[in-house]
């Protein structure tokens, strides 16, 4: 078994030039120059919409001299397909890119992908979420579109942190009850916002640095604050 692979969770911006090197110093703590896209999180969008998604993380990987292994794993059935699992083993890097975090959770939960994705990160691929791939990535997902519904679960990879992804963006307009309901979290979990165009990253999942244009936001618990680019935030 090889060491757990490093985590990254990001505000917004994925296969962007912005988030070029970032990328790329993820790809390059992985094992190998496979650059595996999960559009999961779009899989309910256009051909249209999806067909972007491709292009702009070929035209990443491009930039980054990396292999892109774009996953067609736009539902459920995709993820049990032994077939598309096999080709995230040995990944540099696994990003799981935005769209609808509920939909991306429930589509990868108890799958062979997800169990791929997992597997795979804790032998040394780096594993990445952005925006709705950072939600997903938690132990649940409140539903702040549908104050009444109840969330729903995350994949779990984190068990300790509840992220709020475009945060300087949403900051001005999220309502107080929605706000709420994402704070409303057990005492061991940590909820935090990550701006656009930012990430945080963790080898351990005890000590993240902040990275990128704007901060991360600790909401709750006893180490509440904001963390520029360059700080540290621990979490027990």
């Amino acid at each position: 078994m090889g060491h757990q692979g490093r985590i990254a969770l990001v505000g917004s911006g994925e296969y962007l030039p912005v988030m070029q090197e970032f990328e790329g110093s993820l790809l390059a703590h992985g094992p190998s120059n496979r650059y595996v896209q999960i559009p999961t999180a779009a899989g309910r969008e256009s051909e249209t919409r999806l067909a972007y998604w491709k292009e702009l993380g070929r035209a990443q990987a491009g930039r980054l001299g990396a292999e892109q292994i774009f996953l067609p794993i736009f539902n459920r059935d995709d993820a049990m397909r032994e077939d598309i699992a096999a080709q995230i083993d040995g990944a540099g890097l696994i990003y799981l890119s935005g769209g609808d975090p509920h939909y991306l959770a429930e589509s990868l939960y108890g799958t062979t992908v997800g169990a791929a994705i997992e597997r795979n990160w804790r032998a040394g691929s780096s594993l990445a979420g952005c925006s709705a791939g950072a939600m997903a990535l938690g132990p649940d997902i409140p539903n702040f579109r549908k104050m009444k519904s109840p969330g729903s679960i995350g994949l779990g990879v984190l068990a300790q942190i509840r992220v709020i992804p475009h945060y300087d963006k949403i900051f001005g307009w999220i309502p107080d009850s929605a706000a709420a309901l994402f704070l409303k979290a057990p005492p061991h979990v940590s909820v935090v916002g990550i701006d656009e165009e930012t990430a945080m990253w963790s080898d351990d999942l005890a000590t993240w640095q902040v990275t990128g244009k704007g901060s991360a936001h600790v909401l709750n618990g006893d180490r509440t604050g904001k963390f520029a680019s360059g700080q540290t935030l621990t979490f027990n």
